[in-house]
């Protein structure tokens, strides 16, 4: 059978360039969640998001969104030691929603102000698929391509699907991964339905009153283990199993009991072979919603019970990144495993009694756990649990 590992890992974060930022910024607890520069905000109940806080290299011609997906593909890339001959023959997933919609919505403005802009190339990147036609043309990367789009989980989708095609033989490495950049849209929608807390978000608190708006891009290198050990590649972590389900229970909410969610934990404990109990620590969608995070704690309670699995939302401190967010969270799951080091939830300081686990409150904590759990949960019931387990050492 064969296995999946994770050989090659690159981020571009509210904390910064490349995973090394990130993961000191996750385990220190800080709060990247902070006043918006990207986009007007004037008269928004909510004024803050994660943004990515540096100048992101690469032609202006390219979308934000393109340019941070480009910058944690190549450092993924770059830290698997894949050559050309081995890019030529590697899958690429993408999983995406904004695209280049920040350049779109600038050129629109623009006209709406009475103003003429010299070029359309704004409008070229608009759709999803861009990035994956950015990157592969970028990079070198012949296999099989394809963008994928199922809202908040469309970035953990990426790596169940990368991992099919590896499992299947129909390639030997893939990159997959997500990316989203802040958009006027996005951060006018959320604020119109009024789930947009105006402070930075509180998974799990008691008193939490809504999400944070985050950006960014992760983007990790699968291959077949056997391979990756042959050529001497560093492996983070194996993929042991997925769980990919829809409910369809509503257009923005999930099943009042989780149905769906416990159906992907499930199904990816199924595909890994392991009973719950094996699993100790959960990276959870936690987006700090009222509903959606009630909801999540029943879900977990119904797959693995109380009291034992270790449980926190790095959304608490990059907030919500949408197509991001799935391949930013394995990234923080695979760092957890090799570090032994669970990161925290950040602003939780009142246990809600509804949520029946230890949510690592406010400080990062040593632990080694063998196997661990990804959430991410998208708009329409679009379930995706992935399960990873430690590097052999």
């Amino acid at each position: 059978m064969t296995s999946v590992v994770v050989s090659g890992l690159g981020v571009m974060s509210p904390f910064g360039a490349g995973v090394k930022a990130y993961w000191n910024g996750l385990v220190a607890g800080a709060c990247a969640i902070r006043p918006v520069t990207l986009i007007a905000t004037e008269g928004f109940r909510c004024r803050i998001a994660a943004e990515v806080p540096e100048r992101i290299a690469g032609s202006p011609r390219r979308s934000r969104a393109d340019r941070l997906a480009l910058a944690a593909a190549r450092e993924a890339l770059a830290d698997a030691g894949l050559g050309r001959e081995e890019r030529a023959e590697a899958a690429l997933i993408v999983g995406a929603v904004g695209g280049g919609m920040l350049e779109a919505e600038g050129w629109y403005w623009s006209r709406f102000a009475g103003e003429r802009p010299k070029h359309t190339r704004e409008l070229r990147s608009t759709l999803p698929l861009s990035h994956a036609a950015v990157l592969g043309s970028a990079l070198g990367l012949g296999g099989p391509r394809e963008t994928l789009v199922t809202a908040c989980s469309s970035g953990a989708a990426s790596l169940a699907i990368a991992a099919d095609l590896i499992a299947a033989r129909e390639a030997p490495v893939a990159l997959a991964g997500g990316v989203d950049a802040l958009t006027r849209i996005c951060f006018m929608g959320f604020n119109a339905l009024r789930l947009l807390d105006p402070e930075p978000c509180r998974p799990f608190d008691r008193d939490r009153r809504g999400m944070s708006i985050g950006e960014g891009a992760a983007f990790v290198v699968l291959e077949d283990g056997a391979r990756a050990r042959a050529r001497g590649a560093r492996v983070y972590a194996e993929l042991c199993g997925y769980g990919m389900t829809t409910d369809a229970f509503h257009v923005t909410s999930p099943h009042p009991a989780g149905e769906g969610m416990v159906r992907a934990m499930r199904a990816a404990l199924e595909r890994g072979r392991l009973a719950p109990g094996a699993v100790g620590y959960a990276n959870a969608h936690g987006t700090a919603t009222p509903q959606n995070d009630r909801i999540e704690a029943r879900a977990l309670r119904e797959v693995f019970g109380e009291g034992r699995l270790l449980v926190s939302s790095t959304k608490s401190m990059i907030g919500h990144t949408m197509a991001a967010a799935g391949a930013l969270e394995a990234v923080a799951t695979v760092q957890a495993l090799g570090h032994e080091v669970i990161p925290p939830t950040a602003n939780h300081t009142t246990p809600d009694p509804e949520v029946a686990f230890d949510c690592v409150p406010r400080v990062a904590r040593e632990a080694a756990v063998e196997f661990a759990i990804s959430n991410s949960f998208g708009f329409g019931g679009q379930n995706v649990t992935l399960l990873f387990g430690r590097a052999e050492r």
